[in-house]
């Protein structure tokens, strides 16, 4: 494939990457130290049609391709991962679902508001006991006249106490994994809570939540696609979504060897820069050959998308991308962390967050370990999981 960027992709990815230079990466370690990143960022992130990226225009979207949304994903990540999980939930796992699936009168309603920023939205999939076995899942949607009611729990769920409209997974039968139905449920409606989750080792600066339904209800004009299509639904937007996950996983790892350089070269022991040391060296050079590698990963899955492939042919690709770049990720901020020593203990510098946000990527949207069932199932024809 041909990966030169032609001049919308080349324009976008500079607009992101002087937003997150004036915007973002003067308020990483306050953001970090606070728990929340500034809500005003999500506004921001409306104005410059972030949230809206790919999306049709008259749904309030901007209407570029795949790559150029990786791109945007992969320079946010270099500059908190905290606030691309604002995007790549919102916008690559929300409203690209609604997109897709939604009816018209969804989209017109959602859309809009989740593209100009006045919304955001969560995916409520995971639950306390449910997370890569997603079919397992107990939420439970039961009938009652025209409506839905709900009753459950969710667990680890990104936006989940900013977020407007909660994507939820619930089961209507106990058919298994074709059980499962998707419905658009409005955050303020009543039975539904979410607390924050403090404490997390990365992604400080993100909204993470549980949520419960208590008997909650909603119309059956919530319902988003066919009953017991919402395991098909949540595993296809996965597929993709798995591609701004690598992205900001590149991301991140780009923004530790940006760091690591720019400290061994102003950095003295023995009297000389510690770049002119060979192990030093070493490092840089490791890590600059493994970003190289996950981003011509992930830019491959993004154009796959861009040239109109299937959720089912996207998802080796995409699960490729995602575990290649989030295990780079790890590996490149703790190298770039040895090249400052004990400065990177502290965060004075940023590399102690380039790497606890590192180590989340390879936990959600399916765990490293579940890439590479995928990726082995591609290859021999036989499930593992």
């Amino acid at each position: 494939m041909d990966f030169t960027l032609d001049d919308t992709q080349q324009s976008v990815r500079q607009m992101a990457a002087d937003f997150v230079d004036a915007e973002i990466v003067p308020n990483i370690r306050d953001w970090d130290r606070d728990e929340s990143v500034d809500p005003e960022i999500v506004r921001r992130l409306g104005e410059l049609g972030f949230l809206g990226l790919t999306i049709d225009e008259q749904y309030g979207g901007t209407e570029v391709d795949m790559l150029s949304y990786a791109l945007v994903c992969e320079e946010l990540g270099r500059g908190d991962s905290s606030v691309r999980g604002i995007v790549s939930v919102s916008l690559g796992l929300v409203s690209k679902t609604i997109a897709h699936y939604g009816t018209e009168d969804q989209k017109r309603h959602w859309l809009p508001q989740l593209t100009s920023g006045d919304a955001l939205g969560c995916f409520a999939l995971t639950e306390p006991d449910s997370g890569s076995d997603a079919g397992s899942l107990r939420t439970r949607a039961k009938r009652d006249g025209d409506d839905w009611i709900l009753n459950g729990e969710k667990m680890f769920i990104t936006n989940g106490t900013w977020a407007k409209v909660a994507l939820v997974f619930a089961r209507t039968s106990d058919d298994g994994g074709r059980g499962i139905t998707a419905f658009l449920v409005p955050t303020d409606s009543d039975g539904f809570t979410a607390t924050t989750i403090h404490g997390k080792l990365g992604l400080r600066g993100q909204a993470t939540a549980s949520l419960s339904f208590q008997d909650v209800r909603v119309p059956d004009t919530a319902r988003l696609g066919e009953v017991g299509k919402g395991l098909s639904i949540a595993l296809s937007a996965l597929a993709k979504g798995r591609i701004s996950v690598a992205a900001g996983g590149v991301g991140v790892a780009q923004a530790a060897l940006n760091a690591a350089v720019r400290y061994s070269t102003e950095r003295t022991q023995f009297g000389v820069p510690i770049a002119s040391k060979q192990l030093v060296q070493e490092l840089l050079a490791d890590s600059a050959v493994e970003i190289e590698s996950a981003r011509l990963l992930t830019w491959r899955a993004a154009s796959l998308v861009d040239a109109g492939a299937s959720s089912k042919e996207i998802t080796l690709p995409s699960s490729m991308a995602k575990l290649v770049a989030s295990e780079t990720a790890v590996k490149v901020s703790n190298n770039c962390l040895q090249v400052f020593g004990g400065y990177g203990f502290i965060d004075e510098y940023p590399m102690g967050k380039y790497l606890r946000d590192a180590r989340v990527l390879t936990l959600y949207e399916g765990t490293s370990q579940v890439q590479k069932l995928i990726i082995g199932r591609a290859l021999t024809g036989i499930d593992a999981m």
